[in-house]
C-alpha cells in the first residue's frame, strides 16, 4: 500500500516547525526518523494532511553536558548516541538500552525525541527517560516549557505535548559515585517490541547499602510505569537484596496488565518481574565494582 497523499514540509528552524504546527493544527504530524510514522502511513492506520520534517534543523541535534545534566537534541539519531564516546557515557541507562532498539538500519534513521514522542509503550527510551527523571523540553510560539517524564506520558502513543508543541531537547540527569545501570528485556525476536522489559539504577554506599534506585517497567501497561514500591522497599537495605524479591515487588502494584497475541497477562506479569530481576543483579554487580565518589561516566 500507499499513503495517503499529503503536503510534506522542511522548516530550516524550530521557530518555522512551530509556526507550521500552529497554523496546520490537527492536520499536521511531525516527521523526525520516520521509523514508526513511514510504516504507519504506508498501511494507512493513520493518515495526515501535512507532514512536517525536523530532520533537517541543525539546532534539534547534538549532544552536550549541562549543569548535572547531559542535554540530548531531539532529532540525534539512535546511532549517535550508540557511537557517541563523549557526554552521552555520563547516562549508561541511555547507552545500554540504544542496542536493543531494533536493528542498525532502524538506529540510523530513529531520533531520540521522535521515540520519546512517539510513546510506544514497549519502547526502550520512554522507560529511561522515566526512570531516570528525565525532563523534555517543548517549544511553540509561546515559547519553551518543560515537561517532567512522571507527567509526560498520558497513555498508549499519547503524551502531554501540545498540538503546536515540537520537542526540541531531552534532559538526563547524571548520577555520580557507586552507581550501577541495566536494561533487560525479553522479545520473541531481536529487534521486536519488547513483550516486558526493565530499566534499573542502583547507587549503593560505602557499606553496600541500597542508597538511590531507579526501577521502570515497560511493556506492561499503557505507559512506562515507575515501581515506586520496590524502589522503597530496597532503600538502605543490603545490596545482596533478593533480586527475585525485586522482580515481584516491582510488577506488584501493576494495576492492569492486558494479554495479548504474545501471551497473557500473567505470563507477561511473570516475563516482567524476571527482566526485574535479571537488570537488578547486573545493575548491582556494577555499582560494586564502581569506585566511591568517582564521576565514571563524565
Amino acid at each position: 500500500m500507499k499513503p495517503a497523499r499529503f503536503e510534506y514540509h522542511v522548516p530550516d528552524t524550530v521557530e518555522e516547525a512551530v509556526g507550521l504546527l500552529a497554523e496546520l493544527g490537527d492536520e499536521a504530524k511531525v516527521l523526525a526518523g520516520g521509523q514508526s510514522l513511514i510504516p504507519m502511513l504506508a498501511l494507512r492506520l493513520a493518515a495526515f494532511d501535512h507532514l512536517i520534517d525536523v530532520g533537517r534543523i541543525a539546532g534539534l541535534t547534538g549532544i552536550s553536558r549541562e549543569n548535572g545534566t547531559v542535554v540530548v537534541g531531539a532529532a540525534t539519531t539512535d546511532a549517535t548516541v550508540e557511537q557517541s564516546a563523549g557526554p552521552v557515557a555520563a547516562v549508561p541507562l541511555l547507552v545500554k538500552a540504544t542496542p536493543l532498539i531494533g536493528h542498525f538500519q532502524i538506529r540510523n534513521r530513529g531520533t531520540v525525541g521522535g521515540s520519546i514522542a512517539h510513546a510506544d509503550p514497549a519502547a526502550e527510551y520512554p522507560a529511561v527517560t522515566v526512570a531516570l527523571d528525565a525532563e523534555m523540553e517543548a517549544a511553540s510560539r509561546a515559547g519553551r516549557r518543560t515537561i517532567p517524564a512522571s507527567a509526560f506520558y498520558r497513555g498508549y502513543w499519547a503524551t502531554a505535548l501540545e498540538p503546536d508543541e515540537l520537542l526540541v531537547a531531552v534532559r538526563f540527569p547524571v548520577w555520580q559515585g557507586r552507581c550501577g545501570f541495566a536494561v533487560r528485556e525479553f522479545a520473541r525476536r531481536h529487534g521486536d517490541f519488547a513483550v516486558a522489559g526493565a530499566a534499573v539504577g542502583v547507587q549503593l554506599d560505602t557499606d553496600d547499602r541500597v542508597s538511590r534506585c531507579a526501577l521502570a517497567l515497560f511493556g506492561l501497561a499503557a505507559t512506562p510505569v515507575r515501581a515506586s514500591t520496590a524502589e522503597r522497599a530496597v532503600l538502605s537495605r543490603g545490596s545482596d537484596v533478593s533480586a527475585e524479591e525485586v522482580g515481584h515487588l516491582a510488577v506488584a502494584d501493576l494495576a492492569e496488565v492486558a494479554g495479548d497475541v504474545h501471551g497473557s497477562a500473567d505470563y507477561r506479569k511473570r516475563v516482567g518481574a524476571a527482566m526485574v530481576a535479571r537488570a537488578w543483579r547486573e545493575a548491582v554487580a556494577e555499582a560494586r565494582v564502581a569506585v566511591d565518589g568517582e564521576d565514571r561516566h563524565g
